[in-house]
């Protein structure tokens, strides 16, 4: 349902949000979902959580389709995922299907650092924007709070006699702050003296890249979160014995914390289509994906389901596929790579300045980074749809050589300009997705054994996805592999934290590049979210701000409206 009272395209994000008339959630959940307002938390009159006890009670009913939507190589600014997401769900609406979308939470270190929030943009967003972007219903907060709730208990076992004889230079368990703060990366704590800790070395990461953020989106339920709160590693004992949460007696209080928090989050679009955002990883440096109780009960609500997945389809994609899926059971039926002329330009040498100028040889050059992630797809099984997300300074003659390119790749593709015209301008996107969706489900296929060594994992992923010619495993990472073996642990799938801007570990190498070598200069085992997380290259768990920060645009105007979010 389209609104006529929104501002033009162009305007900014945060005044076509406020324009948009919202519909009560309780009476947006029945009118399309089916769902009675006794299975809804409200949290104000137009977000509201779906109970974890109508989540049970949805297993019998029929699954619809999953839709999953992934990028190529992005630029800083990032090249649309969201907003193609919203616009997607919007159009097939548009055409007739009953759609939803399933998004993850934006994180404050974005909102005020350089790439902005995560509700979409223009006319396909979620809304109320505010809201979402700041805060969201306090699921980051709780993550923190668990988080560091842990970290404190830990000091507080040191404090009080170290029953577990715990080494303090083995505690891997270091503390988060949703916000991007470089000066925390590295500190030392428990100086003062014997009534302030024990002194030791530790460091904090961005709350996106928390071990608990994962185990929240690939919990089954709250017996399983606490499980896997639980399994999590925290230390080594002097003896190298690890030493888990559970053993410090953590587990239920962190679970309790975390009880509102696991539950979906419910929203709208500008276009009244109904939105689960739930849980919020970076693909950088984490799985980069929505919680898996979301997307399962919005399978169960809708015929069609999309879905996001961080960064480029080189760390999303996979990571949703070797991760998400192999966990859950899902398996996307469709897929969707979104391209922009200007990330082609880009991956064809031209300066961030100059993208705006038409230059239809970069983009033909910076095709083969679309090509590359089109040919990694395929290695699954699935040949994705090409959205290509119009800006309006796009020159035809661009546009049609994108098509081009995309005719001769042998994939299916729509120019889509929802975030000038909502779900009418995705029509053609939407038509191209049902389709694809007509011809019947892809036959996933993962890229790896969980049999396979850990060491073996990264090997593959580095020469199938990002076509290195050799992994370089630094000696403490290649010790802490056989560690994590050794204890049971080889079985787990890869999560690789690398740049987002290159298929290899240099930010600068554009393209499609070959003849690189991936550096893996750490490795850290996420035992109760089920994965071995590989740490490349210059990749930071804790972002820096850049120079002018969005955050100096933000404040408040004499009315008290907020202003200078995106």
């Amino acid at each position: 349902m389209q609104q006529d009272n929104l501002p033009p395209p162009g305007a900014p994000d945060i005044e076509i949000a406020r324009a948009a008339q919202m519909e009560p959630i309780l009476s947006l959940a029945e009118r399309r979902l089916g769902l009675a307002p006794e299975t809804l938390v409200p949290y104000g009159h137009h977000k509201a959580k779906l109970s974890l006890e109508h989540i049970s009670s949805l297993q019998e009913k029929p699954d619809g389709k999953l839709v999953l939507v992934t990028a190529i190589t992005p630029t800083p600014a990032g090249e649309g995922k969201t907003t193609t997401s919203v616009g997607l769900t919007d159009g097939l609406n548009v055409i007739g299907v009953n759609a939803m979308v399933c998004l993850r939470e934006p994180s404050l270190g974005p909102c005020f650092g350089m790439k902005g929030g995560a509700a979409g943009g223009g006319r396909a967003q979620v809304v109320p924007m505010e809201d979402i972007n700041l805060h969201f219903n306090g699921d980051f907060h709780a993550i923190t709070s668990a988080h560091s709730l842990l970290a404190a208990l830990i000091d507080n076992h040191l404090q009080w006699g170290n029953e577990l004889d715990i080494d303090p230079r083995r505690i891997s368990w270091r503390r988060v702050v949703d916000m991007n703060d470089r000066a925390l990366r590295n500190i030392t704590i428990g100086l003062g003296g014997p009534a302030h800790g024990i002194p030791r070395e530790s460091g904090f990461d961005i709350t996106v890249a928390s071990e608990i953020m994962a185990i929240l989106c690939l919990a089954s339920d709250l017996k399983d979160l606490q499980k896997r709160l639980g399994d999590i590693i925290v230390a080594r004992t002097r003896g190298k014995k690890p030493v888990t949460a559970r053993d410090i007696g953590a587990d239920g209080a962190m679970a309790v914390l975390l009880k509102d928090a696991l539950a979906p989050n419910l929203v709208q679009t500008i276009e009244h289509n109904p939105a689960f955002i739930h849980g919020g990883p970076f693909a950088n440096i984490a799985h980069g994906c929505n919680s898996v109780m979301a997307t399962k009960s919005a399978l169960k609500l809708a015929d069609v389901v999309v879905t996001e997945a961080g960064f480029g389809a080189d760390l999303g994609a996979q990571k949703f596929l070797d991760i998400k899926c192999r966990q859950s059971g899902l398996r996307p039926d469709a897929v969707v790579l979104v391209a922009t002329i200007r990330a082609l330009k880009m991956q064809g040498g031209v300066a961030k300045d100059d993208l705006g100028t038409p230059d239809v040889e970069a983009l033909k050059r910076g095709a083969a980074n679309l090509e590359r992630h089109v040919e990694n797809l395929r290695k699954y099984g699935v040949t994705p749809v090409v959205a290509i997300n119009h800006f309006v300074k796009d020159s035809d003659d661009e546009v049609a050589a994108l098509v081009e390119i995309c005719n001769a790749a042998g994939v299916r593709c729509a120019v889509s300009k929802h975030w000038a015209e909502g779900g009418e301008g995705a029509r053609e996107l939407a038509q191209e997705v049902k389709a694809a969706l007509d011809q019947g489900a892809a036959q996933v296929e993962l890229l790896f054994p969980c049999e396979l060594p850990l060491a073996e994992k990264i090997e593959t992923i580095a020469r199938e996805i990002y076509r290195a010619d050799e992994v370089v495993i630094v000696s403490s990472a290649a010790r802490d592999l056989a560690e994590f073996e050794t204890l049971g642990y080889g079985n787990l799938p890869i999560c690789v934290a690398k740049t987002q801007y290159s298929f290899s570990t240099d930010p600068a190498r554009n393209g499609a590049p070959t003849g690189h070598s991936l550096e893996v200069r750490e490795v850290r085992l996420s035992a109760g979210a089920g994965f071995v997380v590989a740490i490349c290259g210059d990749i930071m768990v804790m972002p820096g701000l850049p120079r002018k920060p969005a955050a100096y645009e933000i404040g408040l105007d004499n009315s008290g409206e907020i202003v200078g979010l995106a």
